[in-house]
């Protein structure tokens, strides 16, 4: 079963990894739809960094949203971000993973964080076993 958090500032970033930390599970994070367009890669990028400073000891996969832009995986791709969402057409598609991109499936549960007050209770419930 793949459970992702989606993340959308540092403050998130860091709660979901420190739930984590604190559970002993790995995660996955991820960006909102279509967000390496939004506020780009080198932006996720910073937080995921910062949020795995804060936690070293941290488990986790990332995943950025590309939409349909194949430019934006190219930009993830040239920053060293390899785990992508991209909703293009499969030939395209294709070429991008000869590229290096390694593409996500979709996750079997979700947890976003964007309206969520209480995001380390949240976070401590979802990540938690059973």
């Amino acid at each position: 079963m793949t459970r992702e958090i989606i993340v959308h500032s540092l403050d998130h970033a860091r709660a979901a990894l420190a739930a984590a930390e604190a559970l002993g599970v790995p995660v996955t994070l991820a960006s909102a739809p279509n967000a390496a367009n939004q506020v780009g890669p080198l932006w996720f990028k910073a937080v995921i960094d910062a949020a795995h400073d804060a936690h070293p000891e941290a488990s986790f996969t990332a995943i950025l949203d590309c939409g349909d832009a194949p430019g934006a995986v190219m930009a993830s791709l040239r920053i060293g971000l390899r785990h992508l969402r991209f909703a293009g057409p499969d030939p395209v598609r294709a070429k991008l993973a000869n590229m290096g991109a390694e593409f996500a499936d979709p996750p079997s549960a979700t947890l976003d964080l964007l309206d969520v007050r209480m995001p380390a209770e949240a976070l401590r419930v979802f990540l938690s076993p059973g």
